[in-house]
């Protein structure tokens, strides 16, 4: 039987969340343009993803490009750095799961974010299974697969 290794990182989740930094738009090298079809993308930050975030009502969803789009269109970019949304949005969620251990009762509703296709983010804090439950006791219908889905997400899309 192997043992698992497990590490605990000496910095929390909030911390993280708000270590100071500031968003960056950068030219998108030649080579890449293709592959990303913009020229500039901007390099968000924690605190601007979960900001984003916190702005989706309860009953309502948002997919991943909507707040990379929005991210964008703020600070007059032609992209957002998908890797570093992505990164961003599980340091946000897992700051709201450090949160509500905590006993705070508003925390950023990360769990209505969903992948491309109403896919639902096994990186979440406590993975598809969490999400899905979440997204069920405020209306929604979870299809099975791998990964599991939302069934007509479109219907309840949130423009942001």
């Amino acid at each position: 039987m192997k043992k698992r290794i497990t590490w605990k990182s000496r910095t929390t989740w909030r911390e993280k969340l708000e270590k100071k930094q500031d968003p960056k738009v950068v030219k998108v090298p030649p080579k890449m343009r293709k592959r990303f079809g913009s020229e500039t993308m901007l390099v968000a930050t924690p605190l601007l993803v979960d900001a984003l975030v916190r702005k989706v009502k309860k009953g309502k969803l948002v997919v991943v490009t909507q707040l990379m789009e929005r991210l964008a269109k703020d600070f007059h970019a032609d992209s957002t750095c998908p890797m570093t949304t992505g990164i961003f949005l599980r340091i946000s969620a897992e700051a709201a799961e450090e949160d509500r251990k905590s006993g705070k009762k508003q925390i950023t509703p990360y769990w209505r974010v969903l992948k491309v296709g109403g896919r639902l983010n096994e990186k979440f804090p406590g993975g598809v299974k969490s999400q899905a439950s979440r997204l069920r006791k405020e209306g929604h219908t979870v299809t099975p697969g791998k990964p599991p889905r939302v069934k007509d997400f479109e219907n309840s899309l949130q423009k942001l």
